[in-house]
């Protein structure tokens, strides 16, 4: 086996930030096509590689290549740890998936490479979803394997996320005189105090936790020093579990703020990514779990993994490194993760089901 600390060192020195991963792709792609076996598509900056073995079950192991902006200085090692942009999120995920991909050439199952650009930025830019739009037949699969840095842990499935606008009106008016007007900022009080109330769920499903949550996440109101605001304006985020559809999430909030609001308020859902289902009552996910020993625990964040749930594919979260660490100046991941992470799936590609 590769050094995959220096492994993920040499990922972690070629940049790329977001719209930026074409340099880090076309070095993946050159490792990928020295592999025997290995079937390759390019697809902008989206590398897909497949194994056509003919086995009972077909597993994409994925990862996005690119990193949010930061320091670019490169990476630096100092014993057993690696710091650097990206090495927990997800560099160090990575170089596990492109090292079994050169050393496990006849998996057990059916193996779908997939490293895709622009996980970090809005979802309408998203490579894996791009993929999923313009080439689906290259994801087709059984299970999904994503390497988000989880401490190595399985997180399965993800929670869904919404975010709502809600708007409240008033009259304007002069500050000397408030009566003749109607305070939309002060309007906002009852409602904020309900949703600091809010009572969230934590359903279990298939063996995993998922904690709910409502949070007012931005306040906008106020037009000048001397006149009563006529509109106010918060954003509430709500995060869901996945036994919850949209449809039925949308619905819950919608009731909730129902009694503060009057004629004239709106509530706007403006952004939406939904839920992914755990997922582990599959094989190959029970095998990984018995095989591993690992905890597995629902993922309270969202993930890529609700791309696959969508199609049908039952999809975790497995990488090496802290996700508390990504996107911070201290990012850094441990030599024993990233090995310990290769293991567990070098165990799966060797045994299967």
């Amino acid at each position: 086996m590769t050094n995959l600390l220096s492994l993920t060192a040499e990922l972690v020195d070629i940049s790329s930030v977001s719209f930026e991963e074409a340099n880090l792709v076309a070095y993946i792609e050159t490792e990928l096509r020295a592999v025997s076996g290995l079937a390759v598509d390019r697809i902008g900056d989206n590398l897909v590689a497949r194994t056509e073995l003919g086995r009972d079950y077909r597993l994409v192991l994925g990862g996005h290549t690119d990193t949010v902006p930061g320091d670019s200085s490169g990476s630096r090692i100092d014993g057993d740890t690696l710091w650097g942009l990206g090495a927990a999120d997800m560099k160090g995920g990575l170089a596990v998936m492109l090292e079994l991909a050169r050393t496990v050439p006849k998996p057990a199952v059916d193996v779908t490479w997939v490293f895709y650009p622009r996980e970090e930025v809005a979802i309408a830019h998203n490579g894996l979803r791009e993929l999923f739009t313009k080439a689906p037949d290259l994801l087709v699969a059984d299970v999904a394997i994503l390497g988000e840095p989880t401490g190595g842990a399985i997180e399965a499935g993800c929670q869904g996320t919404m975010r709502f606008e809600v708007t409240l009106v008033g009259a304007r008016a002069h500050t000397a005189r408030p009566w003749m007007g109607c305070n939309a900022v002060h309007r906002l009080g009852p409602l904020l105090t309900a949703v600091a109330a809010y009572e969230h769920r934590e359903p279990v499903l298939e063996g995993c936790r998922y904690r709910e949550a409502l949070q007012v996440v931005h306040v906008e109101g106020g037009v000048a020093g001397n006149v009563v605001p006529d509109q106010a304006m918060i954003r509430v985020n709500y995060r869901y579990a996945p036994d919850q559809t949209g449809i039925e999430a949308e619905t819950h909030v919608r009731e909730m703020l129902a009694p503060y609001l009057e004629d004239g308020d709106e509530v706007a859902l403006v952004d939406h990514s939904p839920a992914a289902w755990p997922g582990m009552s599959h094989p190959l996910l029970q095998r990984l779990a018995a095989g591993s020993g690992l905890e597995v625990r629902g993922k309270l964040g969202w993930t890529d993994v609700a791309f696959f749930s969508e199609h049908g594919v039952p999809a975790v979260n497995l990488g090496p490194g802290e996700p508390t660490l990504a996107h911070t100046a201290g990012e850094r991941v441990e030599r024993a993760s990233l090995e310990s992470c290769y293991e567990v799936l070098h165990s799966l590609l060797i045994n299967g089901v």
